[in-house]
Protein backbone atom coordinates (compact mmCIF):
# COMPACT_ATOMS: atom_id res chain seq x y z
CA UNK A 1 0.00 0.00 0.00
CA UNK A 2 1.45 3.35 -1.08
CA UNK A 3 2.09 5.75 1.99
CA UNK A 4 0.73 3.66 4.04
CA UNK A 5 2.98 5.92 7.23
CA UNK A 6 0.98 8.65 6.51
CA UNK A 7 -2.16 6.50 8.18
CA UNK A 8 -2.55 6.66 11.92
CA UNK A 9 -4.54 4.61 14.45
CA UNK A 10 -3.99 6.23 17.98
CA UNK A 11 -6.95 5.21 20.91
CA UNK A 12 -6.56 8.52 21.82
CA UNK A 13 -7.55 10.43 18.48
CA UNK A 14 -10.32 10.06 16.99
CA UNK A 15 -11.43 6.93 19.19
CA UNK A 16 -8.48 5.02 17.42
CA UNK A 17 -10.55 5.55 13.78
CA UNK A 18 -7.83 5.34 10.90
CA UNK A 19 -6.41 8.90 10.58
CA UNK A 20 -3.75 11.00 8.12
CA UNK A 21 -0.79 11.40 10.17
CA UNK A 22 -2.18 11.31 13.76
CA UNK A 23 -4.39 14.65 12.89
CA UNK A 24 -8.05 14.77 13.92
CA UNK A 25 -8.71 13.94 10.17
CA UNK A 26 -10.17 10.39 9.57
CA UNK A 27 -9.65 8.39 5.98
CA UNK A 28 -13.61 8.09 6.23
CA UNK A 29 -13.89 11.96 6.37
CA UNK A 30 -11.26 11.90 3.19
CA UNK A 31 -13.19 9.45 1.08
CA UNK A 32 -17.08 10.91 2.39
CA UNK A 33 -15.47 14.48 0.66
CA UNK A 34 -14.15 12.34 -2.21
CA UNK A 35 -17.55 10.77 -2.91
CA UNK A 36 -19.67 14.17 -2.32
CA UNK A 37 -17.87 15.37 -5.56
CA UNK A 38 -15.21 17.11 -4.40
CA UNK A 39 -11.74 17.58 -6.07
CA UNK A 40 -7.75 16.69 -4.11
CA UNK A 41 -7.69 20.77 -4.90
CA UNK A 42 -10.66 21.13 -3.04
CA UNK A 43 -10.25 19.37 0.22
CA UNK A 44 -6.64 20.62 0.12
CA UNK A 45 -8.19 24.12 0.24
CA UNK A 46 -10.04 23.06 3.45
CA UNK A 47 -7.68 21.65 4.95
CA UNK A 48 -4.50 23.89 4.40
CA UNK A 49 -2.63 21.55 6.65
CA UNK A 50 -3.09 18.16 4.35
CA UNK A 51 -0.92 17.56 1.50
CA UNK A 52 -1.93 15.67 -1.50
CA UNK A 53 -0.02 12.36 -1.00
CA UNK A 54 -2.73 12.10 2.34
CA UNK A 55 -5.45 11.75 0.40
CA UNK A 56 -3.84 9.21 -2.30
CA UNK A 57 -3.03 7.66 1.13
CA UNK A 58 -6.33 7.68 2.31
CA UNK A 59 -7.36 6.21 -1.14
CA UNK A 60 -5.28 3.63 -1.25
CA UNK A 61 -6.39 2.77 2.45
CA UNK A 62 -10.16 2.78 1.28
CA UNK A 63 -8.93 0.40 -1.61
CA UNK A 64 -6.98 -2.22 0.91
CA UNK A 65 -9.63 -2.64 3.13
CA UNK A 66 -12.37 -3.14 0.04
CA UNK A 67 -9.68 -6.28 -0.39
CA UNK A 68 -10.85 -7.95 2.80
CA UNK A 69 -14.09 -10.10 3.24
CA UNK A 70 -16.67 -8.21 5.59
CA UNK A 71 -17.67 -11.57 6.80
CA UNK A 72 -16.75 -15.22 7.19
CA UNK A 73 -18.64 -17.83 5.24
Amino acid sequence: MKNIERITFDPNIMGGKPCIRGLRLTVSTIIGLLASDLTSDDILKLYPYLQHEDILAALSFAANKCKEPLYDL
